[in-house]
């Protein structure tokens, strides 16, 4: 299973699945949502946390969390 952890920098995808139990409720709200696009920004020194662009809003979210959303890469 490919995760948002697994990101390269610049590399986009799009979230595909997660436990709703497992994701805080800020990230659904600012569009952590199945069928939404994400993009790796950066990284912070030791690859933790990572910033994402998730549906346009830009967000650092920890590795562990990212670890858990499952993603599809786009080609290109």
């Amino acid at each position: 299973m490919l995760s948002i952890a697994s990101l390269e920098i610049g590399q986009r995808a799009v979230i595909k699945d997660f436990s709703v139990d497992v994701v805080p409720l800020k990230l659904l709200e600012m569009g952590c949502l199945p069928g939404n696009e994400v993009t790796l920004l950066q990284e912070a020194p030791f690859k933790d946390p990572l910033y994402l662009t998730i549906n346009g809003s830009h967000l650092a979210i920890r590795k562990e969390m990212a670890c858990k959303i499952e993603i599809e890469l786009i080609n290109g």
